[in-house]
């Protein structure tokens, strides 16, 4: 079976190639391709690959029982499986499922040493053991944060390549807008994406079949999966808030604000005693969490309320999976979604950032509801606000919160929606698909945000 494309291919190049290389942690949620991707790359790469799962080989749990050298956890690896060869230097130990044994973690800093076989970690993550490992790793480790496929590789599926995809960064970059064709081909491409979401069966599914039947299904079973994950992994007293909390994300989406409240989804809840939860999903992988700013200014981080937040899926296809049978369909029709729809926008491009870089989400809410703002992000010197618009509409919190003395770090702001490519003197207009693209795009056009 072809895999597809991934990101993580190049980085894994590119780690092989570094003579510096430690160890390396890929993390992420369930299913989103780390063992395929790891497994290919070690194949392609190394004379000998040894894979352990300590999930499905209990087994090899023990191998660090005599101490974490190398000598002696490659003698004990040989001894439970004899066949197997260890090359130096052309050998790649490949320990899936991590978590389970945090034991592994511990020796990282002996294999960063030793420096004879190249070491890759992955796994799930959840909980307390993610806390074990850092601290029992730090400092001899690398660490790869992987996620559902976002728009460029679902475009990669499709069989676009990368010459395309830069094509589309010019238009940006130089504010040319698309022909009609262009506009329209990669908005209906978009609105697959956004439905089918990014985790690797589902696209696949989607590209060899030509269709989108069996794929809902199949999300469904995801979102089971991390259901069950959720029992599996957390604390036994935490895992009735953390179910509580993951089950409710839909519900208060759907909500006007958007704003998580703690105190509705159980009697007497307070946000204190379930912020552990949140958190506990958020380095899961889980969900996306946005934090309330308080106040529009820089810097972004220490800048905002732990306690106000919106929750959003890390993938907003399994969100449309979450919802009616029929939601699927009324996505690619545009139709039936009311209020909703602005939930679904705004959880694709919380998405869409994370994916391409920015480490934590911010948004704004203000007593004057003329100055709230989706998202906020940032170049070198200046604080963007970006606006998600489902609908075409008026934008007075973007003009606000750019001509308002109030706010001197926000001198230009860009607005995503069905529009093709803009500049009206104070903020740029993108369509949907160029989101992936706005980090980049904002980086080298730092201070030359009056289009020229």
């Amino acid at each position: 079976m072809e895999l597809l494309k991934r990101k993580i291919d190049k980085y894994l190049s590119d780690w092989k190639n570094s003579p510096n290389r430690k160890p390396l942690i890929v993390k992420g949620a369930r299913q989103v391709g780390k063992t395929e991707s790891i497994r290919a790359f070690g194949k392609a790469n190394y004379e000998s690959v040894i894979e352990i799962n300590f999930v499905l080989q209990k087994k090899f749990r023990a191998i660090f029982d005599d101490g974490y050298e190398v000598d002696a956890i490659v003698k004990n690896i040989s001894l439970l499986e004899p066949s197997w060869r260890f090359i130096p230097h052309n050998t790649l130990l490949f320990f899936d499922e991590l978590q389970k044994c945090p034991d592994c973690a511990t020796s990282l800093k002996a294999f960063c040493e030793d420096g004879r076989y190249d070491v890759i970690c992955s796994g799930s993550l959840m909980g307390i053991y993610y806390e074990e490992i850092e601290s029992n790793a730090v400092g001899f480790k690398e660490d790869y944060e992987m996620h559902s496929m976002d728009f460029e590789e679902f475009l990669w599926a499709k069989g676009y390549q990368e010459e395309q995809v830069e094509n589309l960064y010019q238009h940006m970059l130089t504010l040319q807008p698309f022909s009609q064709i262009e506009l329209d081909t990669m908005t209906d491409i978009f609105r697959d994406y956004m439905t089918l979401g990014g985790m690797p069966e589902v696209v696949k599914m989607y590209i060899d079949n030509g269709h989108f039947g069996g794929t809902l299904k199949l999300q469904r079973q995801l979102l089971k999966d991390y259901e069950e994950d959720i029992t599996k992994y957390a604390k036994e007293t935490d895992k009735a808030k953390i179910l509580a909390v993951y089950s409710h994300i839909s519900t208060f989406l759907a909500k006007e604000n958007k704003k998580y409240q703690i105190s509705k989804i159980a009697k007497g809840a307070r946000n204190r005693e379930y912020i552990g939860a949140v958190e506990w999903l958020k380095e899961a992988g889980v969900v996306n969490v946005c934090y309330c700013l308080n106040n529009a200014e820089l810097p972004l981080k220490g800048n905002y309320q732990a306690d106000f937040y919106k929750i959003y899926y890390h993938d907003t296809g399994l969100l449309i999976a979450s919802l009616d049978e029929e939601a699927q369909e009324d996505l690619r029709a545009n139709k039936n979604f009311g209020t909703y729809k602005g939930a679904i926008y705004e959880n694709v491009v919380g998405e869409m950032l994370r994916k391409s870089g920015y480490e934590q989400l911010y948004f704004f809410k203000h007593d004057n509801p003329s100055l709230e703002m989706d998202f906020f992000v940032r170049d070198s010197d200046s604080l963007v606000p970006v606006e998600v618009k489902a609908k075409d509409g008026a934008t007075a919190s973007l003009n606000n919160l750019i001509n308002w003395d109030s706010y001197p770090d926000v001198k230009y702001g860009v607005k995503f929606g069905y529009k093709n490519i803009g500049w009206n003197g104070q903020f740029y207009t993108f369509p949907y698909f160029l989101v992936f693209l706005l980090k980049r795009f904002l980086k080298e056009r730092s201070g030359q945000y009056p289009a020229t």
